[in-house]
């Protein structure tokens, strides 16, 4: 579990984090967004000790990061995928943070292997593409067994594939009971993912909430009848609101799909189509976090 008490960050006149309080929990895959220069960062290198907070706590498992006997077994974390000595091998490097944490070497390999990077361990990283460091970071994330993950922005670089990965990993630990928090600025691939969101923007909480919470928030249902007319109004005896939209198919807010075909039998009403619409993550964060004001009208 990781813990946020009011935390906040300010540099000079400039509010980084402000008073954010937040409670991520085991068994999710909880996704933390925000625009660039929304604190994200800012607050993952506070919970791990990186940057003091001007005021507020953060604690993991309980107890500040600082406090923890054995943190790299504790929590994992992913904050810059070029912390690393170029000149060193990618094999070199985990050794070495292994051997300093008091860790087993058989993790290194077992690390390597589940990143799949078994066949350029013993290269210089000096040569690998940005996605070859994202899959060694987060093998150093990995090396402890840890059971709280903080990753920042881990799929950049990745082609599709280790974005799968990446996402299937994450589902993994996340159903072996471990935290996990990540920052992704790609929707789609939080969508996937997330179980629950973290919203911030300039450095303030927008949203904490289940992710079908939020992509439900604006649901409706789309129907078609040839007998629009009759169908709205009895849907509107049913207790629902019904919006008419400008292809003549009708909106409708306040039933299922299951009553909305138990009125439209009842009313005699013939329906062509009965559709479930949901916003997208997209433009749900979109219009928290003002980049978009309407968004109804964007359906997965």
């Amino acid at each position: 579990m990781i813990e946020l008490d009011g935390l906040t960050k300010q540099y000079r006149s400039r509010v980084a984090v402000d008073d954010l309080t937040v409670t991520v929990h085991p068994g999710r895959v909880t996704g933390f967004l925000g625009p660039n220069g929304s604190g994200k960062t800012t607050t993952l290198r506070c919970v791990l000790g990186l940057t003091r907070p001007t005021s507020g706590t953060t604690r993991v498992l309980g107890r500040p990061y600082r406090e923890l006997a054995h943190p790299m077994r504790r929590v994992g974390a992913l904050i810059d995928p070029r912390a690393h000595h170029p000149g060193r091998t990618a094999y070199a490097h985990l050794l070495a943070l292994a051997q300093s944490n008091g860790l087993p070497r058989y993790r290194v390999d077992d690390v390597i292997d589940l990143v799949g990077l078994a066949d350029v361990a013993h290269e210089r990283v000096r040569g690998f593409s940005l996605g070859m460091g994202q899959r060694l970071g987060i093998a150093a994330a990995l090396l402890g067994d840890p059971d709280v993950l903080l990753l920042d922005e881990p799929v950049n670089g990745l082609d599709p594939e280790g974005i799968r990965w990446v996402r299937e990993l994450l589902r993994d630990l996340a159903d072996e009971g471990r935290t996990v928090l990540v920052s992704s600025h790609l929707m789609s691939e939080m969508e996937d993912t997330a179980d629950h969101l973290v919203v911030v923007g300039r450095g303030r909480l927008l949203a904490d909430v289940p992710l079908p919470d939020l992509l439900g928030a604006d649901a409706g249902v789309r129907v078609r009848s040839p007998q629009a007319p009759v169908l709205a109004a009895a849907l509107q005896r049913a207790g629902a609101t019904i919006e008419l939209q400008i292809d003549g198919s009708l909106r409708v807010e306040g039933l299922e799909p299951e009553q909305i075909g138990d009125v439209a039998f009842l009313a005699g009403v013939r329906v062509h189509e009965l559709t479930r619409e949901t916003v997208s993550l997209e433009a749900a964060y979109l219009a928290l976090t003002g980049g978009e004001v309407e968004y109804r009208a964007t359906w997965r």
